[in-house]
């Protein structure tokens, strides 16, 4: 198949494109292409959507599930995708957080970070939760429809925070933007997908969204940049993992931090050029054929 988004498409040496195998949308980054089934029940998120849900319950529920369930999902896709990990600049793939946690201790990360990374296949939320050895003092702002599929449950357990749609109304996003200045004070970590949509196996990187960067700014949080990436499914991996899906891994970029003796304005758009480019990089994209933002 052709797409005109891979025609100009660069990429360094030895960095691997999966095979083009779907009509990716060529002018609307942002396009859905996933027909999820609506058929779990979920509360309305309003207004009185509980955004900011701090029980005991829950939050005894949402440390025993990233111990539990997440490692165990990363031991998963270890298995079955070949999940590996490295920070930029290292020859050596890791499987163990270890390295990763030990990386992070360099840099200021007393108020939290924003991780960012690709949306390129189901389960590269967890990749990179993974990656790092997150915790349940982690949220992230997600698809509100989409907690009401056979993973929702999952969503929640790992911190997913619907967002509110626009005919909620003005007061639903009030009630949301004041949860996560709370879970700001807190010092939680964010993760977000800024290309918004999952495109499964895409390699050019598509353009981003603007609030991962307008978050950074308001909060004083570095953005630390993930980048999803692939290799051929060789080896002992063919018998692992479908055969029709790349192995996958994750390469991390230094923290980018905020300036905040910059305008709001210029400072968001400077923090969400540098991200896009330096994902590009961590990803081995010499030339990408979208632009950073719309």
């Amino acid at each position: 198949m052709e797409n005109k988004r891979y025609k100009g498409l660069k990429v360094t040496e030895g960095t691997y494109v999966p095979p083009v195998t779907v009509n990716y949308p060529e002018d609307d980054p942002y396009v859905g292409l996933h027909k999820p089934v609506y058929d779990r029940k979920f509360p309305e998120v309003d207004a009185n959507y509980p955004y900011l849900e701090e029980t005991f319950l829950n939050r005894w529920r949402m440390f025993w599930g990233y111990i539990f369930i997440l490692r165990t999902l990363g031991w998963i896709l270890r298995v079955k995708y070949g999940l590996r990990w490295k920070v930029e600049g290292e020859k050596r793939w890791h499987r163990s957080s270890c390295s990763v946690r030990r990386w992070l201790r360099q840099f200021d990360m007393s108020r939290g970070a924003i991780t960012i990374a690709n949306h390129c296949y189901r389960h590269d939320c967890a990749s990179v939760l993974t990656t790092f050895h997150a915790n349940y003092h982690t949220r992230i702002p997600m698809f509100a429809p989409n907690f009401r599929t056979k993973d929702g449950y999952f969503m929640k357990l790992v911190g997913g925070i619907p967002i509110p749609e626009q005919e909620a109304g003005l007061s639903a996003l009030k009630a949301f933007n004041a949860a996560f200045d709370e879970y700001n004070k807190r010092g939680y970590w964010f993760h977000i997908f800024p290309e918004a949509k999952r495109w499964d196996w895409y390699k050019p990187l598509r353009p981003f969204q603007k609030g991962a960067f307008t978050m950074s700014y308001k909060y004083n949080k570095p953005i630390l940049p993930f980048a999803v990436t692939f290799r051929p499914r060789t080896g002992i991996w063919r018998f692992l993992g479908p055969k029709d899906e790349p192995c996958t891994q994750v390469i991390i970029g230094a923290p980018i931090y905020p300036d905040l003796t910059q305008p709001r304005a210029t400072e968001t758009e400077r923090l969400l050029n540098e991200t896009h480019q330096t994902i590009c990089r961590l990803a081995g994209i010499e030339h990408n054929t979208w632009p950073s933002s719309l």
